[in-house]
């Protein structure tokens, strides 16, 4: 399932909409958004390196984490990394967010930034400055890719509201969703810093929101009589992925799965067919049933449709919705004795006896009604 939603980020948009959009939610319960964070940014770089998107170029936004560290991710992941000139750009915004370095650099007290000396990372002095953080975002993407398509990578939204508002960071997600030049566009929330306005708002934005929980809650614990450490530890190697995909009709499909960290490395599985039965489509709340039960199914099975062949031993005869006169005189007169069936038919007939309201009712004619008008 996650591979699945790597593909709808690695396909892009359609021409005329937004970049398709990921907000990945964790909490303190299962911290494992930053490993999510990692696998996807690799499977989209591997798709990139390989020509296999409609995305060129990937541009990278860190908060949490320095430059060289998204190398070396890369360079564990196997992808080559001497060519990543070509394909990746870095916006470090991790190495002097507040540009406390740069002027201390101009004071004499440091000789140089660390990551000047990479030439495919362009660093960002101040973080609560959206306006120039988007235009180094743009500028790094036309850089790469020219006029073509780009992805944008956001490792922390949390860290950009810790330095300025909800409004500022929405209309950045906004501005980077709506550029022509975007493709797709993903980010990590720690959900549980903020309140649910602030969450609502990332989904709202995002076509697509994957979250990661604890395989088990502390009322399950509680229930099950599990012990706490046992549960610390299931719960920091072991999780549940769960992802929601609107789509352009207006139906959500939601997907869930299991993953398991180990060194730094996550791993998926499919859950069991019991456990995923709720994970297989929303179901709107309404005051009637929308299934059948077994006993309904059988029933109507059991249903004689008009013009189905009934090839049950006998001649194959159509029902045609009606029964000719002869066949309803001789089925209702099989079920009557002979004495009664004068009786029956005196019985079927009828006649239609009108009486006029008053004398001065004329009667039916042929005369055309409107002769007596002055035309």
């Amino acid at each position: 399932m996650a591979d699945a939603v790597c593909r709808v980020l690695r396909d892009g948009k359609v021409e005329g909409e937004h970049a398709t959009s990921l907000t990945i939610n964790d909490s303190i319960n299962s911290p494992f958004g930053p490993t999510v964070f990692n696998y996807i940014f690799t499977q989209l770089s591997s798709y990139i390196s390989s020509n296999k998107s409609q995305s060129k170029g990937i541009v990278v936004v860190t908060f949490t984490r320095s430059p060289l560290f998204t190398l070396e991710l890369l360079k564990s992941r196997g992808i080559d990394v001497g060519k990543s000139r070509e394909w990746l750009r870095v916006v470090d915004c991790y190495t002097d967010p507040l540009g406390w370095k740069g002027r201390l650099k101009e004071r004499g007290v440091v000789k140089n930034v660390s990551t000047e000396c990479l030439t495919n990372v362009g660093l960002c002095r101040d973080v609560r400055k959206l306006d120039d953080l988007l235009s180094l975002i743009l500028a790094a993407g036309k850089g790469l890719v020219g006029e073509g398509k780009f992805l944008v990578a956001i490792d922390s939204v949390s860290e950009m509201l810790r330095h300025t508002s909800l409004s500022s960071v929405a209309s950045l997600l906004t501005n980077i969703r709506s550029h022509a030049q975007v493709s797709s566009v993903f980010w990590l929330l720690h959900s549980d810093l903020h309140d649910m306005k602030t969450a609502a708002a990332c989904e709202y934005m995002s076509s697509m929101v994957a979250t990661v929980k604890p395989l088990i809650t502390s009322s399950d614990a509680l229930r099950d009589n599990i012990d706490s450490l046992s549960l610390l530890e299931q719960n920091y190697k072991r999780g549940k992925f769960h992802a929601s995909l609107k789509r352009r009709n207006g139906r959500v499909r939601v997907m869930s799965e299991e993953f398991s960290v180990e060194q730094s490395v996550i791993k998926f599985t499919t859950l069991t067919a019991g456990e995923n039965a709720v994970a297989q489509s929303l179901v709107p709340k309404v005051q009637f049933n929308l299934q059948l039960s077994d006993k309904e199914k059988h029933d109507r099975a059991k249903v004689v449709l008009p013009f189905e062949h009934q090839e049950t031993g006998k001649s194959v005869q159509i029902y045609d919705g009606r029964k000719s006169l002869n066949e309803g005189k001789h089925d209702s007169n099989a079920a009557l004795p002979p004495e009664n069936m004068q009786k029956h038919e005196d019985f079927g007939r009828g006649e239609i006896i009108y009486f006029r309201d008053s004398d001065d009712e004329m009667p039916d004619s042929d005369e055309d009604p409107d002769d007596d008008l002055d035309i």
